[in-house]
C-alpha cells in the first residue's frame, strides 16, 4: 500500500499535462552543480540533457585552482549540447577573493554569451554566494542530497540553504524523505524521486559480452555500481564476503572522501572503478543481483537512491539496507529486499538467486518503473517551471531588471 504522501506524488505525476517545450520562449538555462559533468551519470546529467534539446543550458561547475588569473572554460557536450562551464582561479586565492572573482566571471559569461532571460537552476547553495547578484526569471532549487549531513560539508552551508530557500520559485527534492524534510520551508516544494531511463538499463536482459575487467570473475556475481564513499557499510560488506566466500562482490564506480585502505579487500571483492553510464548495462547483464550496502548515517539519511530503479530495469533482484526511500515504496511494494545486518543481507542475497523471478514479479516492477522515466520526470518539472514563467511575466508591467545586476562587470568582462 502507497502512503498519502506517496499518492499525492503518483497522483501530481498523472496531473501533468505535457506543454510544448517551446512555451519556455527565448529563455535559457544556468546550472550551478556542486558535482562535475563528467562525474557519475546521474540526476543533473539526465535533468541538464533534456534541456539542452530545447535551449541553451549552461551547466556551472565549482572552481579549479589551476590558473595564473581568474578565467573561464566552456565547452560544449558533444553527445548533450550542454554548455560545461569550469571557472578557473589562482590558487592563491582567499575565500572573499573566490566569490568576487566567480561573480565577475558569471557576469562576464551571461554578457559574453548575450543571456538575457534564464532559468537559474541550483543544486549546491554554496553558489549563492557569488550568484546573488543575478536577475533570472524563475530560480529553482532542486535539492537531491542533503549537502549538510555529508562530510566535509562546510559549515555555512545551512545559512546558505535558508537564503536559498528566499529566493527559490520552485523546490524539486530528490526523494520522498527529503520532500517530508523540506515541505514546510517552502510555499511550492514538489518530490521527484530518482528516476530511470528503463530502455537503457533494459539491455542487460539479453546477454551480453562480458566486459574485459568482469570477464575472468567467477559467478554467482553480486554487484554494487554508484559513489564509493562515507555512504557504503565496509563492516557489512567485509562480513558479507567473508559468510560467502564463493560470491564474488563487484563494486563499480569512484572512491571519493574515503582511503582506498579503509575498504575491504578480500580476494572476492572486485573493485573495478568508475565505468561510462553507456557500459553499465553490459556490467549488470552477468550479475546475479544488484545490491544497496549503504551504512545507517547521517549521509543516507534522506537519500534516493537511483540504482534502484536502475537494477528493476536491468532484470536484477535488488537487496538493501533500510534506506528510507528504498523501503518505500520498493520494499513495501515487494520490489526490493531489505536487510538490516549482514546476516539478514547474505540471507536475501541467497533468496533472490534460489528464487526465480516470477513473469509476475517483473510485470509489477515493469509496471512500477513506468511511472518514473526520467522523460516524464522533466516534463513534469517543466510543466511547473512554464507555469513559474508564465506568472512571472503576467505579473511583471515594470521594464526587466538586467540578467545581472553588476553591468559594469557584464559589459567589460574579465580579460
Amino acid at each position: 500500500m502507497l502512503g498519502s504522501l506517496e499518492v499525492k506524488w503518483y497522483m501530481h505525476r498523472q496531473r501533468t499535462t505535457v506543454r510544448s517545450a517551446d512555451d519556455f520562449g527565448n529563455v535559457d538555462v544556468i546550472c550551478f552543480s556542486h558535482l562535475r559533468w563528467e562525474f557519475v551519470y546521474q540526476r543533473p546529467q539526465h535533468l541538464m540533457s533534456r534541456f539542452a534539446k530545447h535551449r541553451r543550458t549552461f551547466f556551472v561547475e565549482e572552481p579549479v585552482f589551476d590558473s595564473a588569473a581568474p578565467e573561464l572554460r566552456l565547452r560544449v557536450c558533444a553527445k548533450t549540447g550542454v554548455h560545461v562551464v569550469v571557472p578557473a582561479l589562482p590558487k592563491t586565492s582567499t575565500r572573499k577573493q573566490e566569490d568576487e572573482y566567480l561573480r565577475q566571471l558569471l557576469c562576464s559569461l551571461i554578457a559574453k554569451q548575450g543571456i538575457r532571460e534564464f532559468v537559474a537552476w541550483f543544486y549546491t547553495p554554496m553558489a549563492l554566494s557569488f550568484a546573488a547578484s543575478i536577475c533570472p526569471l524563475v530560480t529553482i532549487y532542486d535539492c537531491m542530497d542533503e549537502l549538510s549531513l555529508f562530510r566535509g560539508a562546510p559549515p555555512e552551508l545551512i545559512e546558505q540553504e535558508r537564503k536559498l530557500f528566499e529566493r527559490a520559485d520552485l523546490v524539486f527534492t530528490g526523494g520522498l524523505s527529503l520532500f517530508e524534510a523540506k515541505c514546510e520551508r517552502h510555499r511550492q516544494v514538489y518530490p521527484f524521486p530518482s528516476s530511470v531511463d528503463v530502455r537503457h538499463f533494459a539491455q542487460a536482459r539479453n546477454s551480453a559480452e562480458d566486459p574485459v575487467d568482469q570477464r575472468d570473475i567467477p559467478h554467482p556475481r553480486i554487484g554494487y555500481a554508484g559513489v564509493i564513499d562515507e555512504r557504503i557499510d565496509t563492516e557489512l560488506l567485509a562480513e558479507v564476503a567473508r559468510m560467502r566466500p564463493d560470491w564474488h562482490i563487484i563494486m563499480i564506480g569512484p572512491i571519493v572522501k574515503i582511503p582506498m585502505d579503509a575498504l575491504p579487500k578480500p580476494a572476492n571483492i572486485h573493485y573495478l572503478g568508475m565505468k561510462q553510464y553507456s557500459d553499465l548495462p553490459a556490467y549488470f547483464s552477468s550479475w546475479e543481483a544488484g545490491m544497496i550496502p549503504f551504512a545507517l548515517n547521517d549521509a543516507t539519511r534522506f537519500i534516493s537512491p537511483t540504482k534502484t530503479p536502475e537494477y528493476l530495469a536491468a532484470g536484477l533482484p535488488v537487496i538493501s539496507t533500510p534506506i528510507r526511500d528504498v523501503v518505500r515504496p520498493y520494499g513495501d511494494l515487494g520490489l526490493a529486499r531489505i536487510a538490516e545486518n549482514a546476516n539478514e543481507f547474505a540471507a536475501a542475497i541467497d533468496q533472490s538467486m534460489t528464487c526465480c523471478m516470477s513473469l509476475k514479479w517483473r510485470e509489477r516492477a515493469d509496471a512500477f518503473l513506468s511511472t518514473l522515466s526520467w522523460d516524464s520526470t522533466w516534463t513534469a518539472m517543466n510543466h511547473l517551471i512554464l507555469t513559474a514563467i508564465a506568472n512571472r511575466r503576467g505579473a511583471s508591467v515594470s521594464k526587466p531588471e538586467p540578467a545581472c545586476r553588476a553591468i559594469a562587470v557584464a559589459a567589460g568582462g574579465l580579460a
